[in-house]
Protein backbone atom coordinates (compact mmCIF):
# COMPACT_ATOMS: atom_id res chain seq x y z
CA UNK A 1 0.00 0.00 0.00
CA UNK A 2 2.78 2.42 0.90
CA UNK A 3 4.71 1.65 -2.29
CA UNK A 4 1.57 2.35 -4.32
CA UNK A 5 1.23 5.81 -2.75
CA UNK A 6 4.89 6.54 -3.48
CA UNK A 7 4.39 5.45 -7.08
CA UNK A 8 1.34 7.72 -7.45
CA UNK A 9 3.25 10.69 -6.00
CA UNK A 10 6.14 9.95 -8.36
CA UNK A 11 3.76 9.93 -11.35
CA UNK A 12 2.19 13.21 -10.18
CA UNK A 13 5.57 14.96 -9.84
CA UNK A 14 6.76 13.57 -13.17
CA UNK A 15 3.60 14.77 -14.94
CA UNK A 16 4.00 18.25 -13.42
CA UNK A 17 7.58 18.52 -14.72
CA UNK A 18 6.54 17.18 -18.12
CA UNK A 19 3.62 19.62 -18.34
CA UNK A 20 5.83 22.59 -17.50
CA UNK A 21 8.41 21.55 -20.09
CA UNK A 22 5.79 21.10 -22.79
CA UNK A 23 4.02 24.40 -22.13
CA UNK A 24 7.27 26.39 -22.15
CA UNK A 25 8.13 24.97 -25.57
CA UNK A 26 4.80 25.94 -27.19
CA UNK A 27 4.87 29.24 -29.14
CA UNK A 28 2.49 31.90 -27.84
CA UNK A 29 0.44 31.79 -31.06
CA UNK A 30 -0.53 28.20 -30.32
CA UNK A 31 -1.59 28.61 -26.68
CA UNK A 32 -5.27 29.26 -27.41
CA UNK A 33 -5.74 26.27 -29.77
CA UNK A 34 -3.85 24.12 -27.29
CA UNK A 35 -6.16 25.22 -24.50
CA UNK A 36 -9.18 24.45 -26.67
CA UNK A 37 -7.96 20.88 -26.95
CA UNK A 38 -7.32 20.73 -23.22
CA UNK A 39 -10.87 21.89 -22.57
CA UNK A 40 -12.19 19.02 -24.67
CA UNK A 41 -10.29 16.70 -22.35
CA UNK A 42 -11.89 18.50 -19.39
CA UNK A 43 -15.26 17.54 -20.86
CA UNK A 44 -14.24 13.91 -20.51
CA UNK A 45 -13.10 14.64 -16.95
CA UNK A 46 -16.51 16.13 -16.26
CA UNK A 47 -18.24 12.91 -17.29
CA UNK A 48 -15.95 10.88 -15.01
CA UNK A 49 -16.55 13.28 -12.14
CA UNK A 50 -20.32 12.99 -12.56
CA UNK A 51 -20.04 9.20 -12.49
CA UNK A 52 -17.90 9.25 -9.35
CA UNK A 53 -20.31 11.65 -7.62
CA UNK A 54 -22.93 8.91 -7.70
CA UNK A 55 -20.94 6.71 -5.34
CA UNK A 56 -22.08 5.65 -1.89
CA UNK A 57 -18.99 6.85 0.05
CA UNK A 58 -19.03 10.39 1.42
CA UNK A 59 -15.39 11.11 0.49
CA UNK A 60 -15.96 10.05 -3.10
CA UNK A 61 -19.15 12.10 -3.31
CA UNK A 62 -17.36 15.19 -1.95
CA UNK A 63 -14.34 14.86 -4.25
CA UNK A 64 -16.57 14.03 -7.23
CA UNK A 65 -18.75 17.08 -6.60
CA UNK A 66 -15.67 19.33 -6.33
CA UNK A 67 -14.34 17.82 -9.56
CA UNK A 68 -17.67 18.48 -11.31
CA UNK A 69 -17.57 22.10 -10.12
CA UNK A 70 -13.98 22.79 -11.24
CA UNK A 71 -14.26 20.89 -14.54
CA UNK A 72 -17.45 22.80 -15.38
CA UNK A 73 -15.68 26.12 -14.75
CA UNK A 74 -12.80 24.98 -16.96
CA UNK A 75 -15.02 23.80 -19.82
CA UNK A 76 -17.26 26.89 -19.82
CA UNK A 77 -14.29 29.25 -19.58
CA UNK A 78 -12.53 27.43 -22.39
CA UNK A 79 -15.51 27.69 -24.69
CA UNK A 80 -15.89 31.39 -23.91
CA UNK A 81 -12.22 32.04 -24.69
CA UNK A 82 -12.42 30.00 -27.90
CA UNK A 83 -15.59 31.82 -28.96
CA UNK A 84 -13.94 35.17 -28.32
CA UNK A 85 -10.86 34.10 -30.28
CA UNK A 86 -12.96 32.97 -33.23
CA UNK A 87 -14.91 36.23 -33.08
CA UNK A 88 -11.70 38.14 -33.77
CA UNK A 89 -11.49 36.51 -37.19
CA UNK A 90 -15.03 37.41 -38.32
CA UNK A 91 -15.42 40.19 -40.84
CA UNK A 92 -17.22 43.27 -39.61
Amino acid sequence: MESQIILLIFILVLSIFLGVELITKVPSTLHTPLMSGANAISGITLVGAILSSGSSEIVTITLGTAAVFFATINVVGGYLVTNRMLGMFKKK
